[in-house]
């Protein structure tokens, strides 16, 4: 077990990294998920260990801690889907540029495979362009980004209203 799986007491808590545009509305939805334990904004494999610097790669992303016993890695891959356009790249909703684009990171490679797995399975497999790498950096972002929708809900968002709280009541 490494340090990112802990025993829940009813599954295995395990934690995968998605980016899908920005991350204030992709925390937003995540969060209130079934199975979700905790969520973090931050930024993945960028090349520096820091956010205090220019734009070093990364891709803006969510750290979501879930509960196997609660949902399983497919089903949180498949509410991801819900929130995002697989088919562009590095774009979602007016956010544009390589830091916005959708991927899914993970430093257990089981996670990857199951990620590529449902990709390979999905009827438009061939057109979608989310991309399933190993995490090799996450830094977190500042607290003023951290469940920023939550603070302040009239920010800006790409992801329409019903479907950033489609979960929320859960």
């Amino acid at each position: 077990m490494n340090k990112e799986q802990q025993n829940s007491g009813y599954g295995q808590l395990e934690t995968l990294y998605f980016a899908g545009g920005c991350l204030w509305g992709v925390q937003e939805f995540m969060k209130h998920l079934p199975g979700v334990i905790t969520t973090e904004v931050g930024r993945a494999n960028g090349t520096r260990k820091t956010i205090t610097c220019e734009y070093d790669g990364y891709a803006e992303c969510v750290k979501v801690t879930f509960d196997t016993g609660v949902v399983t890695l497919n089903q949180l891959i498949n509410y991801f889907f819900e929130i995002i356009d697989p088919y562009s790249i590095n774009r979602q909703g007016d956010d544009v540029g390589e830091k916005y684009r959708t991927a899914i990171f993970s430093k257990d490679h089981n996670h990857l495979k199951i990620a590529r797995e449902y990709i390979k399975h999905r009827d438009d497999a061939a057109n979608i362009v989310v991309k399933v790498e190993l995490l090799t950096n996450y830094v977190a972002s500042d607290a003023e980004h951290q469940d920023r929708l939550s603070r302040f809900p009239d920010d800006y968002c790409h992801i329409p209203l019903d479907l950033l709280h489609k979960y929320k009541s859960l």
